[in-house]
């Protein structure tokens, strides 16, 4: 059984979204300023549509906090959604005068192609697709950032970092720096499209402008990068505890992403074995990669399903939003015939946002990891546990 797990609940138009995080320690210092800083850094980015204007996302303690700390009980985060005001009247739960005579105001029949509209209406029998569309929105992924905020804090408490950088949009590289910024975040959350490429986003910005204006949309890619992991996160011996296997699942999982790469990824199968693998020297010190280091870190970070105690790299592709103000041909499913599909508000890219979405789905899985290895039910606990952990690395270095 993992030793985190979280759920949420909760459509785009509802009134609001819950999170809600299982299994964390006793101890964890956290203020929903911590959660707050992450959801908006998700609501940042050139290319955003109004609905991040509208929104102002913060959370409310239900459960599991008190007086700062975490009680080892279960976090219930709450998220109201703005926007609920205006749409009270077609998402009431509750049934109204006038829904046996048709369907309520902003109905959707006319579906998406590329989204889960038609899919998930044939599959659960619905004739509104607004039934499928409001929870297979990414506004659910706001919860899943509540939760990895918290996965971070205790990462942060252990001395893993975690930040994330676009690389490409729409066509157009990002140049990577040789030397990443010591705090690559704040690097990256500088710029209107999170890359460290100047030149590269001002050619990104006039695409997207472009793309607007064509009623189109762009996708792209970011890339997650984890420093201070300990060596041995995750495991070879059975499918589902490796740590690289286990990191995909949680990225594709992202609505609109359609690949995961770690370290040089699909790269690797157009190269010789001498031009993949790292080579491997002492390096007395590197407690938490085991007193060694690669002379290169093409595997990203991971060998056997675990973790080497380098930089963990993982590059996230998200495909264009399906919604486009130019919309694609498609069928109506009140009538059978041809049609324009809806367009519901969209942006024109979110791959900025999507690397903060990928950051907190990898905090949840390497947070989840770390207690698998170390356990522990308070944080005072789990830091021993790391220690002794740490120390018995270093003492295999001295016998």
């Amino acid at each position: 059984m993992a030793s985190l797990r979280f759920t949420t609940a909760g459509e785009s138009h509802g009134p609001a979204l819950v999170s809600v995080l299982e299994g964390m320690p006793a101890g964890v210092p956290v203020l929903a300023a911590d959660i707050d800083t992450q959801l908006a850094r998700r609501q940042q980015g050139y290319g955003r549509g109004r609905r991040m204007q509208i929104e102002t996302d913060r959370i409310e303690f239900l459960s599991g906090v008190r007086a700062g700390e975490t009680l080892g009980s279960p976090v219930a985060m709450l998220i109201r959604n703005t926007d609920w005001r205006n749409w009270q009247e077609i998402m009431d739960p509750a049934p109204r005068e006038g829904d046996a005579e048709g369907p309520r105001k902003r109905h959707v029949t006319r579906v998406r192609p590329g989204h889960a509209d038609l899919t998930g209406l044939l599959k659960y029998d619905r004739q509104d697709a607004r039934d499928i569309l409001e929870r297979a929105s990414a506004r659910e992924t706001t919860a899943r950032v509540a939760a990895g905020a918290l996965c971070r804090v205790l990462l942060r408490e252990v001395g893993v970092s975690i930040g994330s950088h676009l690389v490409h949009l729409g066509g157009i590289d990002a140049r990577r720096p040789t030397d990443m910024p010591a705090d690559l975040n704040a690097a990256a959350d500088a710029s209107p499209l999170r890359t460290l490429d100047p030149e590269a986003e001002a050619q990104m910005i006039a695409r997207i402008d472009a793309a607007k204006k064509e009623g189109n949309t762009l996708g792209g890619i970011c890339e997650v990068v984890v420093s201070g992991l300990p060596v041995g996160l995750g495991s070879h011996v059975s499918w589902d505890r490796r740590l690289d296997g286990r990191l995909g699942q949680a990225m594709l999982s992202i609505p609109a992403v359609k690949g995961v790469e770690i370290g040089l990824g699909f790269e690797t199968a157009r190269r010789t074995g001498a031009e993949v693998h790292d080579e491997i020297e002492a390096a007395p010190g590197r407690t938490r990669a085991g007193h060694v280091r690669r002379a290169s870190n093409r595997a990203g970070g991971t060998e056997g399903g675990m973790s080497t105690g380098e930089d963990l790299v993982v590059r996230v592709a998200m495909k264009p939003i399906s919604t486009l103000m130019r919309p694609l041909g498609t069928v109506d499913v009140a009538t059978g015939q041809a049609a324009q599909a809806v367009a519901e508000r969209s942006d024109v890219t979110a791959v900025p946002a999507m690397g903060v979405i990928a950051e907190a789905m990898a905090a949840f899985v390497l947070a989840d990891a770390l207690l698998e290895k170390v356990g522990g039910d308070s944080l005072a606990e789990v830091q021993r546990n790391l220690e002794a952990y740490l120390a018995r690395l270093d003492e295999r270095v001295e016998r």
